[in-house]
């Protein structure tokens, strides 16, 4: 039997989903909600909690609580397994790897990922869906040594991303970020399934681990469809 309030935050996913309830919209308070299925305030809590934790509600104190802006979000203070990110909005995750080898760095790679030029990297670019809808085009390259295993992984299998391998095997430790928007190249038009004219949002990731670079990514979203965000305490 799964635990109460994920029975609160799958109804109200489905309201969400459903138009019932939509983006901007006021959601049940946690008297309302403890009233209609049940349960204590703590739970109707721990299930506001968790969507607002995923960006799917903001909580605003003295306001109330309401559906965030219907595009997907992701939170730049945390780096997170975009399967889970997805999953956790209550949608299905899929992706199809377009390319997994190895490379010889060129200057620009080389410095990147801190290795002389010439030498062997792993490149990966996958495209990651959400119900069936493309919203990241992933292009990474991993320093062999951190994961010397990483072009055998079977990305998209079990959920299975470069991020949640690369989490599991070096225990990161910093990451820096530069986010811009971008016009789309034709490529990118047609795999994101872009309007003509429509910008994308490019996340360039460097991860370190505590010996060094351990990768350097370029994540494209779709501008009209993926927003970035997140919450910091003072």
């Amino acid at each position: 039997m799964e635990p109460r309030y994920l029975t609160i935050k799958q109804a109200l996913l489905a309201r969400i989903e459903g138009g019932i309830l939509a983006a901007g919209a006021r959601v049940a308070s946690e008297n309302e909600l403890a009233s209609e299925f049940g349960v204590s305030r703590m739970t109707a809590r721990r299930a506001l909690d968790a969507l607002a934790d995923e960006g799917v509600l903001i909580r605003t104190q003295g306001l109330g609580t309401f559906v965030a802006d219907e595009r997907p979000s992701s939170n730049l203070i945390e780096i997170r397994n975009i399967a889970d990110e997805i999953h956790g909005r209550g949608h299905a995750y899929h992706c199809q790897v377009l390319t997994l080898e190895a490379q010889a760095a060129d200057a620009k790679q080389a410095l990147r990922l801190g290795l002389a030029s010439g030498g062997e990297i792993f490149f990966s670019r996958l495209l990651h869906c959400e119900n069936a809808l493309p919203v990241q085009l992933e292009e990474r390259w991993v320093n062999p040594k951190f994961a010397p295993d990483y072009l055998a992984q079977r990305f998209g299998a079990q959920d299975l991303t470069p991020s949640g391998y690369l989490n599991k095997v070096v225990p990161l430790t910093e990451a820096d970020h530069l986010i811009e928007a971008v016009g789309a190249s034709e490529t990118l038009q047609s795999l994101l399934q872009l309007a003509q004219g429509e910008p994308c949002l490019k996340v360039s990731r460097r991860t370190f681990g505590p010996a060094g670079i351990v990768s350097y990514a370029q994540l494209f979203h779709p501008g009209s469809r993926y927003r970035l965000g997140g919450h910091i305490n003072y």
